[in-house]
């Protein structure tokens, strides 16, 4: 097993390459290029061409203990049951040869609440890559598992290219808005799910274009929902469902406080600002969603040094827009 060793995304993660895995086998696609007529589906003989010129050889990779993740827990308080699941199948992969195997899960909770923002902190927290499919944008169900390479404007789905083109065998795939999948007569969007989330058929998952056999055992899968009953039940039984409730107004201020030091850390401006925010300008964040707290400090940044200053005021925040309700908050 070839094992080497990678840049941690964060010094405190200490995120080293386990191994390298195979993605697919290469006599599957020598096998299938050599069958292509010499003049048609250039497509699909570029594809397998391309295989072939990278390799099936991804990294699989893990952290090297179980992280520190005070600063998750921070930064995301109304996640903290995902976060213990997460440490736990962390532990499980620790001290073997095996590969962190996460159990696929469901964000369920309302819109703007960071349930992306949580997919994407935790592919930071394993070393490994991050690919989004929106579901809610949907219009056939080949988004995922690829498009038969006779039709025009043929291409692979998702999961091929995340795991053919990326350099992870265990990419974080966010499926988001999943209730929002509109069922199309002829193809159900999220049939290709009943087989990726199933650990054993996920194995060789059959991409539709290209027709070879992927392993996407390995892929860590988190979808979000707003609404479960839109959901089938059989794809809610393969996922361990987690409610994420809106924060309260202490949380609220907590993630406010960690993403004003997290941005300012982020950027070499952050030193011309003060490291603690002011209460006021605190409390005011703390009525917004946490997807609209970025933004909002973002302008706060902005006018505070155009006014020279090093302190972010209230004044410096966006307003409310009036037609847009409050964020409600868990009493």
């Amino acid at each position: 097993m070839d094992s080497r060793s990678l840049v941690p995304a964060s010094p405190a993660f200490q995120l080293p390459v386990a191994n390298l895995r195979s993605v697919f086998q290469t006599h599957d696609v020598e096998r299938k290029l050599a069958k292509l007529p010499d003049r048609d589906h250039e497509n699909l003989r570029t594809t397998y061409e391309r295989m072939l010129e990278r390799g099936p050889e991804r990294f699989q990779v893990k952290p090297s203990g179980v992280p520190e993740m005070a600063a998750l827990y921070a930064q995301l308080p109304n996640f903290t049951d995902v976060l213990d699941d997460v440490r736990r199948h962390v532990a499980l992969a620790q001290d073997s040869r095996d590969g962190l195997e996460v159990t696929p899960m469901l964000l369920l909770g309302p819109p703007g609440i960071g349930k992306t923002h949580f997919a994407k902190k935790l592919a930071e927290l394993l070393g490994t890559g991050m690919s989004l499919v929106p579901m809610n944008s949907m219009t056939a169900g080949w988004l995922l598992s690829g498009s038969s390479s006779q039709w025009k404007g043929a291409k692979p789905g998702k999961v091929f290219e995340t795991l053919v083109d990326g350099q992870y065998a265990n990419p974080v795939m966010v499926v988001d808005e999943i209730d929002k999948a509109g069922a199309d007569a002829q193809y159900d969007p999220l049939g290709a799910l009943y087989n990726l989330l199933e650990h054993d058929t996920a194995h060789s998952f059959i991409d539709e274009f290209a027709e070879i056999p992927i392993d996407a055992s390995q892929v860590i899968w988190i979808t979000t929902a707003n609404d479960e009953r839109n959901i089938p039940e059989p794809i809610l039984n393969r996922m361990n469902v987690f409610e994420i409730d809106v924060p309260t107004p202490e949380a609220s201020r907590q993630i406010a406080r960690s993403l004003y030091a997290s941005i300012r850390a982020e950027h070499d401006w952050g030193r011309l600002l003060n490291p603690e925010p002011a209460d006021d300008v605190i409390d005011h964040l703390a009525t917004l969603a946490p997807r609209e707290m970025r933004r909002a400090l973002m302008t706060g940044f902005g006018n505070a040094r155009l006014a020279h200053r090093d302190e972010v005021r209230v004044d410096d925040l966006p307003r409310a827009s009036a037609n847009k309700s409050r964020m409600g908050f868990v009493q």
